[in-house]
């Protein structure tokens, strides 16, 4: 026999004997019992929200990303592209912090810009708040129902825009269901002047975010998209502590895109123009 030959017949010898491995190896799986596979690794959960759009705050705090959001934003709302420099103005604040009791029957009362009015509206009691400044504006106007009832949020909400009044219009909200001798007192109204593309900007928020009360806020409409009501722990601290306020939110966002930049526990409204550079991106959030 050649060795030729016999090589031959050893690669066969070899792949018969593997073959019979191998069948033996199936018929014990299959009747006898299964292979013990390791434990699978469940994926890591995602990070926080506010951990996700801080980073990406981070990486659009180049200039030039800024000014691609403010051509893309403005397309979408149509209105004119602004400057970097006039998204870097300060803006124009007004503010009453006096106590103000209004009752059904009386003359309206101007605070911050707003002329404000009650009125008895089929079941509920309604405020109707005219914008008077000339100028887009987003507002917040903060009321209680005296005395307090607790019936107020069955009252048929009237659908209005709570976050922002366009120049010389109006918008009516509902308070609370009627009832005999009820007023309203308003103890605080905010506003801030905005150029198109910021009051697009406002208008992505969500009421809660700036301090709009759910009473309230249930009748909010906005057919556009919304942002959702992300903000950091730090942030969540310096709002209870009054260290952060609703002017600093609004003069904020009326500057950045709530979809990309999360708001800096460090940033305060602008009092001057072009006080720092945007977008604001604080490193530390």
């Amino acid at each position: 026999m050649s060795i030729d030959t016999r090589v031959s017949n050893d690669v066969k010898l070899r792949v018969l004997g593997g073959a019979v491995v191998l069948i033996a190896v199936i018929t014990y799986l299959r009747f006898c019992g299964n292979v013990a596979l390791p434990p699978r690794r469940d994926a890591p959960p995602p990070p926080p929200a506010d951990t996700r759009l801080a980073t990406q705050s981070k990486s659009s705090a180049n200039p030039a990303v800024y000014r691609t959001f403010l051509e893309k934003d403005a397309a979408i709302a149509n209105v004119r592209v602004p400057t970097v420099e006039e998204m870097s103005r300060k803006l124009n604040y007004r503010s009453d912090e006096a106590r103000h009791v209004l009752e059904v029957g009386m003359p309206a009362i101007d605070l911050a810009g707003l002329r404000l009015k009650v009125e008895h509206a089929n079941d509920s009691l309604v405020l109707r708040v005219d914008n008077r400044t000339g100028a887009d504006v987003a507002y917040l106007v903060t009321t209680q129902p005296a005395p307090k009832f607790r019936d107020c949020n069955s009252a048929r909400s009237l659908p209005f825009d709570a976050l922002v009044i366009a120049k010389d219009s109006s918008e009516v909200r509902t308070e609370c269901t009627w009832h005999d001798n009820i007023s309203l007192v308003v103890t605080k109204v905010e506003t801030l002047e905005l150029a198109p593309l910021s009051a697009y900007y406002i208008h992505l928020l969500p009421p809660l975010l700036l301090g709009v009360d759910d009473r309230v806020a249930r009748g909010h409409r906005w057919t556009g998209e919304t942002c959702s009501a992300v903000i950091s722990q730090s942030v969540r601290a310096g709002l209870a502590k009054g260290e952060i306020g609703w002017r600093d939110l609004a003069d904020f966002f009326a500057r950045h895109r709530c979809q990309t930049y999360l708001f800096p526990s460090n940033y305060r409204a602008f009092k001057s123009d072009n006080e720092r550079p945007i977008p604001y991106v604080d490193s530390g959030n």
